[in-house]
């Protein structure tokens, strides 16, 4: 039985990749910060299939201990500050357990066992003011917030752990994923939830930003096949995962309001306050390399996703007012 440690267990990609390793028959791991406010809600149906262990990306030792107590041969870090105007309220901090972490668990692994596979969450804000679309493994990187820069030294740290140390260490440039799971400060939620609110008389209006920002959006639960994929190949190896289609956020509430029967201008205000003090408008990847190296391909279309999540949440809105 193969063993893996999951940081950032309780959150959407994680408690999805829990769910995955465990069908693939794995020992499951997961890193919880010593909180008063933590929310094991997206793990509670397997929090009796997992173990969970105490540590902080702020705090070597405490990664250290969790890899001699789990001793596992795949560590996946999906622990971060990772919400993007957060993160520039935040830039510190950000940079902190977003950067200097990824360098503290890795400088761990070194430690503990360098024969440990290691997969870095990257993230399409790499990409930041692209240089061309789509975006490949060789489009040059130039991040538009406190959180793309951290997470450009986490993606530049697990390379040079991997070409210095003989790590088999990669990075996933994951593109959006979004799933019901989705915290409601990220504007996909945000529009899903409003929207279930509105239809159930809860709220007349939705105040948004940048409608005309567009991404490449996909399902989480999918992208979690092509982390774990990543970790089974021969050699260590970067890759883009993403649908390779985009979206505007205009055309995200155009599907999510129609799903409830409603029209989405009626309801939707731009507010300026929403707008980012430096903005990323168009990110789509281009997946062909983990296509044909990894054998992966999402099997959940845009339309398919935002009704999933519109559908959840009428659900979840409906019960808390009963």
């Amino acid at each position: 039985m193969k063993r893996a440690l999951i940081t950032g267990i309780t959150g959407q990609d994680g408690s999805y990749l829990a769910e995955f390793l465990l069908a693939k028959g794995y020992e499951v791991f997961g890193l919880v910060r010593r909180s008063s406010t933590v929310n094991f809600e997206r793990i509670r149906q397997i929090q009796d299939q997992i173990q969970i262990l105490s540590g902080d990306l702020l705090d070597q030792n405490s990664l250290s201990a969790a890899l001699n107590r789990a001793k596992p041969d795949e560590v996946y870090n999906l622990g971060a500050q990772s919400f993007v105007p957060a993160s520039f309220e935040q830039p510190l901090l950000t940079g902190e357990i977003t950067a200097l972490g990824v360098t503290r668990l890795l400088e761990a692994i070194r430690t503990a066992d360098p024969k440990i596979r290691f997969y870095q969450a990257s993230t399409s804000e790499l990409f930041g003011k692209v240089r061309e679309t789509p975006q490949t493994e060789n489009t040059p990187f130039y991040p538009r917030s406190p959180y793309g820069v951290a997470k450009l030294y986490a993606h530049w740290i697990t390379i040079n752990f991997r070409e210095s140390y003989n790590l088999f260490a990669c990075a996933g440039i994951l593109f959006n994923h979004e799933s019901p799971r989705r915290g409601l400060e990220f504007v996909t939620r945000k529009i899903t939830h409003g929207v279930a609110r509105i239809k159930l008389g809860l709220d007349r209006e939705l105040r948004l930003g940048n409608l005309e920002a567009r991404r490449d959006w996909g399902f989480a639960g999918d992208f979690v096949e092509a982390m774990w994929l990543m970790l089974q190949q021969a050699r260590p190896e970067d890759f883009v995962i993403a649908t390779g289609e985009d979206h505007t956020i205009r055309e995200f509430c155009q599907v999510a309001f129609t799903r409830a029967g409603l029209n989405w201008e009626d309801h939707v205000v731009v507010d300026e306050k929403f707008f980012r003090p430096a903005e990323v408008q168009t990110l789509r990847g281009d997946p062909s390399k983990a296509f044909k190296e990894l054998g992966w391909r999402p099997q959940v279309s845009f339309e398919e996703l935002v009704g999933m999540m519109v559908d959840r949440d009428l659900e979840m809105v409906g019960q808390e007012q009963r």
